[in-house]
Formats: C-alpha cells, structure tokens, sequence
C-alpha cells in the first residue's frame, strides 16, 4: 500500500511503476550456523496451541531443529543425564528460565517506501529484532525483481532479513490493460513464471477477477485481496472466497458480503473517496450497516467462508489509530525508532496515504470503536469455528512503526478474545498453514526449520513483553525496570542478537536526526 497505489491498481487501465528503495547491506551479522546448537533449559510454547512445556533442551543442526527434550520439571533440579551432550564445535546458549516461541510470521508485510524514506535494513532489522522471521510482501510495491533479489538473499542469509513471500499486486507490470478473462489468464500465466509466490488483488470486473483468481488456484499459487470500495459493490469476500481466493486482507468486503437491506455502503451523497478522511470516517460506520452478530445471514456468511478454508487476515493494528488516535501518535517508540521522514509520513497529509487526520476527533473514534467491537466479534467467532486468522501489520502508515505495530496486531487479537496461545497460534502455525509453508516453518517442533525467538519474560502473561522496548515492572524493592523484548532471534539456525538489531535501528533515526536537526513534534505544535 504505497502512496495512491490503491488508486491506480483499481484503474487497470494504467502501466504501473514503482520507485525502489535502497536494498539492504550484504554482510554477515548473525551468529552461525552451528554443526550443532543447543538451546537449554528454555520454556517452549510451540505454536501449535499446545500449553508451555519445560525446562527443554532443543537440538539444531545447521538449519534444521533435530531434537527437543524435557530436563526437568518446575521447581525441580535438571536431570543431566536427559540432556543431550554437545558434540565437538558446538554450541550452546543457557536460556534456564526462558521462552522460546516459533519464528512470528507477518502476513502484511510491506518492504518500506519511497514516500516514507524507510530503507530495506531498517525495515527488516526492526521486524527481525520482534522476532518476525517471516513476512508476507502483499503487492510488492518495490517491484517483483526488486522483492525477488532480496528473497533470493534472505533465503541465502546474505542479507539480515526476514524470508519472503512475494505477491505481486494484479496487474503489476501489465502494458496493456487487462479488460477480459483471457488477458487475466494470460497475466497471472506470466506472473507465475516470473517467480511470484501469489497475487494481491484490490478489485476488477468480475470476469477479470473470477478468471484471475481461478487461473492463479489452478497454478498451486495463492491470493489475497483488500477489496476497495471502488469495486466491492460487484464483487465482495464471498464472490472472492468462491472463486479460490485463499486470504482476504483487512476487512473490506466482508460487512458488504454481511448487507441484508442494502447491496451499497450508505455513502453520503457529497462522499469522495479520494478524500481520505471521508473514505476512512465512512469506512468507520460499515459494520453497523452488516447483519447484526449471530443472526441468520451472519452465521450464513461465515459457514460459507468456514467450509471455504477461507483465511483472515485482519490487521487491526493498522486502524487502531482511527479509535485512538493521541495514543497512537504518542507510542513510546517514535522518538527513538520511528525515522523522521517516517514521521513527516504520519502526519496530517492530503497527499500522503493513511495520513488523512484533516478533522479527526471524538465522533470519529467512537465510531471506530464501535466498528471494531463488531469487527472484533465476526474474527474471534470465525476463530471458535475453526476458522483461520493470521496476523498481519501493514506497518509503515497510521502512526504503525515496523515491528512495533506487528506486535500491537497481537494485542488486538487478545482484545478480540483469543487466548493468548491462540494468539501465538494465529502469529506462527497458521499463518504458515495460509502461505502454504507449514511443513517447514510455523511450530517449533523435530524436523522443521530452526526459526526460533528467545525472550526472557512470558509472553502469555503480558504480550506487551515482546515489544523491542520491552514492558514496565516494578520490583519489590520499589524500582522500575523494563522486562522482555526479544533476546535472540534464530532464523535458518542463525543466531541474531536482536538487542543489538534494535540498536543499529536507533543508530540510523539518531543519524537522520543529526544530519536534518529533525525533533519529534506533534503535529501543529509548534
């Protein structure tokens, strides 16, 4: 979602075009691999929804994990004899007291953007450094040989950086416009040759959109849409859903899909959506519009997507602002994370997109929290079902700072009422069950990629503990101290030092801020 690319994706009729921003650096950072690493004593919560289990050992052997034992038992001293030995060359890390979670996977993921001046190594430092060791690109807004090359060294660990799942945005690279069944056959057909791991979708003609989707299913690739309002009056989730999507992204066309005496958003008659603050102020009154929680056409929706396999991903992170929006703008992390030209995006805008604060306030956000409640009950329900939901950040816009935003998404789940091993369940296993990749990442378990964080607080208690800057206690001798934040990140068995990550992040802000004599001032205070 780069600046006014929603825009031009629904009009296909244009050749799109990208600007690029700067790669990230080729040098080693991480740790290994190892021929061997053990990881002791650590406390494991798996990813599959199982409870915590520990102490454990757990045994890597260059990228793959070969081995987790039970040492012990709580309060109880660790049996030496259960513990696997280290062999010659390897390595261990004492992690007694610990937790250890699967690699988190970010289902909405975007590689920065020109408009926000965010370079790819802060993008992908900040999420390694929350222990994101997977990401989705939806749209691959810096163009797919641009997001390819860097897969290529991420899988190849030359570059410190998440793996990536490129989906290219409908469209994307297309010299004509794509007006028939047959040029969306023939472009998804060259997509796939191209390399792409799947497609984003906005909207299209529903022939266009019907043959697209198809065609793309019938090739083993997967799909995902935020479906615009531009065209959801002709084709919402269900059409999308029916026709093999895989994933819907935010939740637009869904209350449209839930309308029982309506087939249109109630637009206002003088409603624009060019301008965003009417766009998003509008959007903020949807749900109240959808068939009421648990009523007939509801539950007929959602056992529809239900029996469909249909995943949502609804990155509640990313409007959280709408709802809050001083809380947002004040999250502690801007003055020291945040880049100033990432900043400058933020603030109130007509040009920047998600910046649309022109005359945001108290009607606006309880509206929004309204919105959300409902929103909130169609996902958790979906969940209790058996329904899949991931979680996905769309950092990058609306006061959401990369990585930070992605774990405030997992806060959002627990306020939607998911426990928090569902939470982790949502973060890990199933959204590597979305991309197709559960066979290799996703749960912490023998036989699977060694993409592990190891952080020294339990997240199940208090999410907030996995925040680079950590959470706030109070020790009983009356001093504040922070806890948490991701101590190691293990990607392909390289050991990461996430600390260190977030502090090269700091490094970089506090250079800007050097070079510009930029400070952080909120907005039209002078």
């Amino acid at each position: 979602m780069k600046k006014n690319l929603l825009t031009f994706l629904c009009s296909l009729s244009l050749l799109l075009c990208f600007a690029q921003i700067k790669k990230a650096p080729e040098k080693k950072e991480g740790d290994g691999t190892y021929t061997q690493l053990i990881i002791r004593g650590v406390v494991l919560v798996n990813g599959t929804g199982a409870p915590p289990i520990g102490p454990v050992d757990i045994v890597i052997e260059q990228n793959r994990i070969t081995k987790i034992v039970t040492v012990g038992a709580t309060g109880a001293p660790i049996n030496p004899d259960r513990r696997p030995k280290l062999k010659e060359g390897g390595k261990e890390i004492n992690c007694d007291g610990m937790y250890a979670l699967p690699g988190l996977i970010d289902m909405h993921g975007h590689i920065g953007g020109v408009e926000q001046g965010t370079p790819a190594e802060y993008v992908f430092k900040l999420w390694m450094a929350h222990g994101i060791t997977t990401i989705r690109d939806p749209s691959c807004g810096n163009g797919l040989d641009w997001v390819l090359d860097e897969k290529k060294k991420s899988a190849a660990n030359q570059i410190t950086a998440p793996r990536i799942f490129a989906y290219t945005a409908f469209g994307m690279g297309s010299k004509t416009p794509i007006v028939t069944g047959d040029d969306a056959r023939a472009w998804v057909q060259q997509n796939a040759k191209n390399g792409a791991d799947g497609i984003k979708f906005f909207g299209a003609p529903p022939e266009v959109m019907d043959a697209a989707i198809r065609e793309n299913k019938k090739l083993g690739l997967r799909s995902c849409c935020h479906h615009a309002q531009t065209d959801v009056a002709r084709w919402n989730v269900l059409n999308s859903a029916r026709a093999g999507m895989t994933s819907m992204e935010h939740w637009y066309g869904l209350p449209e899909a839930l309308f029982t005496d309506k087939t249109i958003q109630n637009f206002p008659l003088d409603y624009n959506y060019t301008d965003e603050q009417n766009r998003f102020e509008e959007a903020g009154k949807l749900w109240k519009q959808a068939a009421a929680p648990y009523s007939e056409h509801w539950n007929k929706v959602m056992n529809e997507l239900l029996a469909l396999d249909f995943t949502l991903d609804p990155t509640f992170n990313i409007y959280d602002a709408n709802r809050d929006l001083q809380r947002a703008r004040r999250a502690e992390w801007h003055e020291t994370y945040t880049l100033p030209s990432l900043w400058k995006f933020y603030e109130p805008s007509r040009q920047s997109h998600g910046s649309y604060w022109h005359n945001w306030g108290t009607e606006q956000e309880v509206a929004w929290k309204e919105n959300y409640r409902l929103w909130m009950t169609f996902v958790n329900e979906y969940k209790n079902r058996g329904g899949r939901v991931t979680a996905g950040s769309d950092n990058g816009f609306i006061y959401q700072t990369y990585g930070f935003g992605y774990i405030r998404e997992l806060e959002l789940l627990r306020e939607a009422g998911f426990h928090p091993l569902e939470v982790i369940r949502s973060a890990t296993l199933y959204a590597a069950q979305a991309l197709g990749a559960d066979k290799e990442i996703g749960t912490v378990e023998t036989g699977k990629l060694a993409d592990i964080i190891i952080i020294n607080a339990n997240p199940l208690k208090n999410l907030q503990v996995l925040y680079g800057t950590g959470a706030i206690e109070l020790t009983n001798d009356n001093k504040v101290v922070r806890t948490g934040g991701v101590l190691y990140t293990i990607k392909d068995g390289i050991v990461y030092n996430a600390k260190k990550l977030l502090a090269d992040v700091k490094q970089m802000v506090d250079d800007e801020k050097k070079k510009t004599g930029w400070i952080l001032k909120q907005p039209g205070i002078e």
